[in-house]
Formats: structure tokens, C-alpha cells, sequence
């Protein structure tokens, strides 16, 4: 009788873990179904940035390794090396001494130059401009206009008038409401806050158009900063070159 209620006994058990199982498995699988459900969610409501037509970049690392101040971690303080980006091939060339600079800053071997804090001040190849890194180079048509508008109701590059008559130089720090920079800095948290709907038509050193908008600086392109310390400099911008050597723009 005992071999035979330890045997019950222990079948009732075994149940018991399998139904157990069997509920922990449920439950996992609900849970899973739920998470996929809201990132789903998640992601419809994201805005975002690919149209099929621009190119878009994502963390594209600047000088991570220098810093403004002493003590930080992993950093040395001393000004950034400057990064040229080239838009036809997405090539990054990194500026760290005389020698790069006599072989690429006079050359329309690039579009943008990464310069300044954190690599947050650009400037459009230009070789008329005294304060350009590409001055002396021979990309002298180039020309930049500001638009405070959403990048994707930007369907049409000015005319060549408006680009010669346009003043925009360095794309930086927009100091106050006529700037024409890409991002508000506050002297109180010493975070960067990129302009939204601020969008720059382009006209190239070999005379074709584009626009492009700078999205973010820090890394992850997060909404909002709070923390000083997040990851920078780590760009997110996107453009578009009209190859057909028009004025249109429509990327929609």
C-alpha cells in the first residue's frame, strides 16, 4: 500500500510541475506577444527618417576621444580633429595633422567639414571663404541657403541668384533667431538642442543641388538629453544630391 501511495503521490506531483510548466510557458508566451505588440507600436509612432530617396546616416562617430575639460574618462583634453564627409560615397576622412590637411582641404575631394567642439560646427567646401577649412580649394561655386522648414516640403533648390546672394557660412551654434546654425546650446545644462524643420538647400562644387538636415549629435539620436555625460559627438543627419543636375528636391 505504500509503494502504491508513493507512486500516486508522486504522479500527482509530476502533474502538478507539468501544469506548472505549463502555465510559466503560457505566461511567456502572453508576455512575448505583448512586448513584440508594443515595440510594433512603438515604431509606427517613431518618426522616421528613411524615404527611399535620401541618404541617411546614423552615429556616424566624430572625435570621440578628445574632450573640452580634464578628468573625463578615456578622453584627452585638446581641441577635436576635423572629419571631411564626401556625399557620393559616404567617405569620412579624418584631419590629425599638417600633412592630411595640405593633401585633402584644398581639394573638392569632400562636401562637409566636421569642425569645432565636439565637431559641431560645418561648413560646405568653399574655396572663396577665408574662414572655410576648404579655402584655396577649387570648389568656388559652392553656395549654402537656410530654410526653416520640414526637410521633406523642400522640393526645390533656390535659383543661382539666391544661392550667390545667400551668407550662410558656418553651420554651428544658432546664437539667436537669425542664425543660421543647426542647434541651440544652453550655458546652463551645456546641452546641445538640435532645430527642428531647419533644412539647408546646397549647391555643389560641381554644380548640382541638394538639401540636408543635421538631426542630432549624441549617440542613439535620442529625443531629449538630460544627462551631461551621454555619448557625443555620434551625427545622425540625412540628404539628398539631385544627380539629374535639376533643382528638384521632392523626396517624397
Amino acid at each position: 500500500m505504500k509503494t502504491r501511495r508513493s507512486r500516486c503521490c508522486w504522479l500527482r506531483y509530476l502533474n502538478w510541475l507539468f501544469d506548472a510548466d505549463r502555465r510559466l510557458f503560457l505566461g511567456l508566451a502572453v508576455s512575448t506577444l505583448l512586448v513584440i505588440g508594443c515595440s510594433k507600436k512603438e515604431s509606427e509612432i517613431t518618426p522616421g527618417y528613411e524615404d527611399g530617396k535620401s541618404i541617411v546616416i546614423q552615429d556616424l562617430a566624430g572625435d570621440t576621444d578628445a574632450s573640452m575639460s580634464d578628468g573625463v574618462d578615456g578622453k584627452e583634453k585638446r581641441p577635436f580633429y576635423i572629419f571631411l564627409y564626401r556625399f557620393s560615397d559616404k567617405r569620412q576622412i579624418w584631419i590629425r595633422n599638417a600633412a592630411d590637411s595640405a593633401k585633402y582641404l584644398r581639394t573638392t575631394e569632400w562636401d562637409l567639414a566636421f569642425t569645432g567642439p565636439y565637431n559641431s560646427e560645418i561648413y560646405v567646401n568653399n574655396g572663396h571663404d577665408e574662414l572655410n577649412p576648404g579655402f584655396g580649394s577649387p570648389a568656388t561655386q559652392t553656395a549654402v541657403v537656410k530654410y526653416d522648414r520640414p526637410y521633406t516640403s523642400l522640393n526645390e533648390a533656390p535659383s543661382d541668384d539666391v544661392f550667390s546672394q545667400s551668407e550662410v557660412s558656418k553651420i554651428g551654434w544658432a546664437s539667436g533667431e537669425n542664425s543660421n546654425g543647426w542647434f541651440h546650446y544652453s550655458l546652463n545644462t551645456h546641452l546641445v538642442i538640435p532645430i527642428k524643420n531647419r533644412v539647408y538647400a546646397i549647391r555643389l562644387a560641381d554644380g548640382k543641388y541638394a538639401k540636408l538636415e543635421l538631426i542630432n549629435v549624441y549617440k542613439g539620436n535620442p529625443p531629449t538629453v538630460t544627462d551631461l555625460n551621454w555619448p557625443a559627438p555620434y551625427f545622425t543627419f540625412r540628404y539628398f544630391v539631385q544627380q539629374d543636375g535639376s533643382r528638384n528636391l521632392n523626396t517624397q
